[in-house]
């Protein structure tokens, strides 16, 4: 396995060595004569902490030097936090003091709809990503691994967890603090892209650009049919 150095992003083959009687040494970068990992010495909370920082070392750990295959649940579970986001605010217009509602409103179907639709957004915010790197592949001859770009940005996507306390805790100031966490996960995701391709800055941002501009297009889509079709149906049977 092909490990890189988190400062300089060379390649390098192990983290460490294990010498006999226990001792143990960072592996040291041929490139730029630092620790090709510091990370692996220290405790996961402080790797989580660089990475919600941004910090391209962490980045550089947590998508090369880790195994991690914990990317589709952590999707699935990034998609729940904003189906129940969506689904909490088609409920909030129906308010109730008898308490058999909220077995009848978890029964809903409403909620799977909210959730085939972050996914369907999701999809296609991804794709538009991946559309745009494929194009500077084939013009620029770059290497791109899909399935690795795929990975980062699904993983890059954890700040949609921060969904639900937003939601528990609503007040005043909750669409401010969704407008935050929207453009949190979408740094992560510029953050993950130019980590995985090596590239400036301008190319992820332009990428996820790209990617959001066509996700807010299908939303926009999906919404104006389904206003339409609600409008539709009663002109049906009048």
């Amino acid at each position: 396995m092909s490990f890189k150095c988190i400062e300089c992003n060379e390649k390098a083959s192990e983290l460490y060595r294990d010498y006999s009687n226990g001792i143990v040494k960072i592996t040291i970068c041929r490139s730029c004569a630092k620790p090709v990992d510091k990370y692996i010495e220290y405790d996961p909370v402080i790797i989580l902490i660089d990475a919600i920082l941004c910090k391209i070392q962490a980045f550089r750990h947590i998508l090369f030097n880790t195994q991690i295959t914990i990317h589709w649940k952590l999707c699935v579970f990034c998609l729940l936090c904003e189906a129940y986001l969506r689904w909490s605010r088609l409920q909030s217009s129906e308010v109730t003091s008898d308490p058999t509602d909220i077995i009848r409103y978890a029964k809903e179907w409403d909620f799977y709809g909210m959730f085939a639709l972050a996914a369907l957004e999701l999809g296609v915010y991804c794709a538009g990503v991946l559309a745009v790197l494929w194009s500077v592949q084939k013009l620029y001859s770059v290497s791109v691994d899909t399935s690795d770009l795929l990975k980062a940005l699904l993983l890059s996507c954890y700040g949609k967890v921060l969904l639900i306390p937003a939601v528990i805790w609503e007040h005043d100031y909750s669409p401010l603090c969704f407008t935050l966490i929207r453009v949190f996960v979408l740094t992560s995701n510029a953050q993950a892209v130019r980590v995985i391709l090596n590239c400036r800055r301008r190319l992820s941002i332009f990428a996820v650009c790209v990617g959001l501009l066509l996700e807010m297009c299908v939303s926009h889509g999906l919404h104006k049919l389904q206003t339409s079709s609600h409008t539709l149906l009663p002109e049906l049977y009048t």
